[in-house]
C-alpha cells in the first residue's frame, strides 16, 4: 500500500462488509480507514481528511443522510452510498443532501470501482478549476463554450434549454442527478416539482442523440430519481 493511493473513510457498521471492503480496495491502490457510526465518521474525516466515503445509512447512531449534512456544511469530499435500501425516496433524500453517488447492496466490485473513478475525478476537476470546455463521450463531443454539439462527427442541432440540460449532465458525467437538482439547475427553485417538464425535454435530448432512444447508450434514466450521462469507463 502507498502513502499516494487514495484514503478511502468507511462509514459502515455491518463487520463483514467492512471486511470485504478492507480486503478488497488495497487490491485496487486504495487505502482504507474505517468508522462505525456518524460520530465516528465525521471525526475520521475531519482528521484524515479522505479523497472518498463510502457510507452506509443504516448506522447505530443515525442515519447516514445526517452525515452526508453535516460533512457537507465544511467538505465537499465526494460521498457513494452504500446500501441495502432500494427505495427510490432514499435514494433522492441521500443526493439531494449532497451524495455524490448511490448504490444499492449487494453491488459489483467493479461497478463499484468504477463509480469511484468517476468520483474522484469530478473532485480533481473541481479543485483544479473549470473542466476542459470540450467533453468527449464516446462518439458525442460537447464544446461548453462554442454552445456545439456533434455525433459521430455531425453536428447536431439542439434548443438553447436542451444545450444547458446536456452540458449540465455532461459536466457530471457518471454521476446520477435527481429530478430535483436538476430542475432548480436550468428552470430555478420555482420548477422543482414540475418533473413532466424534465421528461419532455429529455425525450427530445434523446431523439437527437440516441441512436435508439427506447434503449439509450448516454442518457440514462435512474427510476424515480434521476438521470445520469453515462461516462465511458477509465
Amino acid at each position: 500500500m502507498n502513502a499516494a493511493d487514495p484514503l478511502v473513510l468507511l462509514v459502515e457498521d455491518e463487520s463483514q462488509m467492512r471486511r470485504f471492503l478492507r480486503t478488497t480496495l488495497p487490491l485496487h491502490s486504495f487505502r482504507v480507514i474505517e468508522s462505525p457510526t456518524i460520530r465516528e465518521g465525521l471525526m475520521s474525516a475531519a482528521s484524515h481528511h479522505p479523497q472518498i466515503v463510502l457510507l452506509d445509512l443504516g448506522l447505530p447512531d443515525g442515519d447516514g443522510v445526517d452525515f452526508i449534512r453535516r460533512l457537507r456544511e465544511w467538505s465537499r469530499t465526494p460521498i457513494i452510498v452504500l446500501s441495502a435500501r432500494g427505495r427510490e425516496s432514499d435514494k433522492v433524500d441521500a443526493l439531494d443532501a449532497g451524495a455524490d453517488d448511490y448504490l444499492t447492496k449487494p453491488f459489483g466490485v467493479d461497478e463499484l470501482l468504477a463509480r469511484m473513478r468517476v468520483s474522484l475525478r469530478h473532485a480533481a476537476d473541481a479543485d483544479g478549476g473549470s473542466r476542459d470546455p470540450i467533453l468527449e463521450l464516446g462518439s458525442l463531443r460537447i464544446d461548453l463554450a462554442a454552445h456545439d454539439v456533434t455525433l459521430d462527427g455531425q453536428h447536431l442541432h439542439l434548443t438553447p434549454t436542451e444545450f444547458r440540460l446536456l452540458s449540465l449532465l455532461a459536466r457530471h458525467a457518471g454521476k446520477v442527478l435527481t429530478q430535483r437538482q436538476i430542475l432548480r439547475e436550468i428552470w430555478g427553485v420555482g420548477a422543482a416539482t414540475q418533473t413532466h417538464t424534465l421528461r419532455v425535454y429529455m425525450a427530445q435530448l434523446r431523439h437527437k442523440i440516441e441512436k435508439d432512444p427506447a434503449r439509450p447508450q448516454f442518457l440514462i434514466t435512474e427510476p424515480g430519481v434521476g438521470y445520469r450521462l453515462r461516462d465511458p469507463l477509465p
